[in-house]
């Protein structure tokens, strides 16, 4: 994200990249443009990663089908519990339903 709380666009990055891969230093670019270095040194390692140069974290693909995991995940543990709680209570409504009707 940038200083100002906006993503760069997908083109910009991949013009730090191609800079970086022709010559151009981090820092240089991050005194002429916004990005830290430190930022585009991780889209360059991120670029590498998706090109199969370093195999050394996840893909772009690979991470985003985690975080969808994960989403999915969570969403599945919530549903889980609604139902966990939804089972507790139709118990309990069971329970004092026989019981008032067999008297």
């Amino acid at each position: 994200m940038s200083r100002n709380g906006q993503r760069y666009p997908p083109e910009f990055r991949q013009q730090m990249v191609e800079l970086v891969r022709l010559g151009r230093s981090p820092g240089s670019l991050a005194g002429e443009f916004e990005p830290s270095d430190q930022t585009i040194r991780n889209w360059v390692a991120q670029a590498d990663r998706d090109e199969g140069r370093r195999e050394d974290g996840l893909t772009t693909p690979e991470r985003e089908e985690l975080g969808r995991l994960r989403r999915e995940n969570r969403r599945l543990r919530e549903e889980r519990e609604i139902l966990k709680k939804a089972a507790v209570w139709f118990a309990r409504e069971t329970e004092s339903g026989s019981s008032g009707s067999s008297r």
